[in-house]
């Protein structure tokens, strides 16, 4: 992180709690004065599943997340972030390619930074994302609409009362609809939300794996499959009893 002034203290939901997932303790200590010094309350993981942990633990308002982690990477833990949470999340990357960050944006983060960063330029993207989302309550473990139920830790999946085994890529590519209740999807967009293909070099998982979703889950009469085709974009999950 580049050396700058120190800002002082912003006035965007001072008190809020900022979980920072980064190895590098040099950085996180740094991190950690400059958020103290604005009026935050920093928290450090230094591992991907010590933040997931925290991320359910403490329920942060905001979350500063290192692409280059060790045994879990970033795109592994942003992707299980935006199973269970909307939290605002701003990467960090240490290359500035245009693919990384379209991934990240396109996988769900709010924003990112390229390191090396100022302190300037951190907190005034932590306090802007801050200023626009709202404050953050537990993080939910359990998605209900009624008739189909998900439980996002467990990775269980109820319909009608009736337990559905799924694979890994069949939940992810649920969830992405379920979460976009009402919003076509396209498939590009799929390949990001379930799989973060940046490269969309599989086009045909989707349509494979739409098939195989709505035969398990008994939803294989097109006309009332709460799964619609949107011909020529892409996917849209209707509610049921719509």
């Amino acid at each position: 992180m580049t050396e700058t002034t120190l800002p002082t203290r912003i006035d965007a939901r001072p008190g809020a709690c900022i979980l920072v997932v980064e190895d590098d303790g040099d950085i996180w200590r740094s991190v950690e004065i400059l958020l103290r010094r604005n009026g935050y309350r920093p928290v450090w993981a230094a591992d991907g599943t010590e933040g997931l942990r925290l991320l359910r633990e403490r329920s942060p308002d905001l979350v500063v997340l290192d692409v280059g982690l060790p045994k879990v990477d970033g795109w592994a833990v942003l992707e299980r972030i935006r199973d269970h949470s909307d939290v605002p999340v701003i990467l960090l990357t240490a290359r500035g390619l245009e693919t990384d960050k379209v991934r990240g944006l396109l996988g769900g983060a709010d924003d990112y930074l390229t390191k090396p960063f100022s302190n300037d330029e951190l907190v005034a993207r932590v306090g802007a994302l801050l200023r626009r989302s709202p404050p953050t309550g537990p993080v939910p473990s359990v998605v209900d609409d009624g008739h189909v139920r998900m439980d996002l830790a467990h990775h269980r999946v109820e319909v009608g009362g009736r337990d559905v085994a799924l694979t890994p890529s069949e939940f992810r590519l649920l969830a992405a609809l379920v979460r976009h209740t009402g919003q076509v999807l396209s498939h590009g967009q799929l390949l990001e939300l379930a799989w973060h293909d940046p490269t969309r070099t599989g086009p045909g998982r989707v349509k494979f794996t739409v098939l195989s979703l709505r035969r398990k889950l008994g939803w294989t009469d097109l006309a009332t499959s709460p799964i619609e085709t949107v011909r020529g974009f892409g996917y849209r999950y209707r509610h049921p009893s719509r």
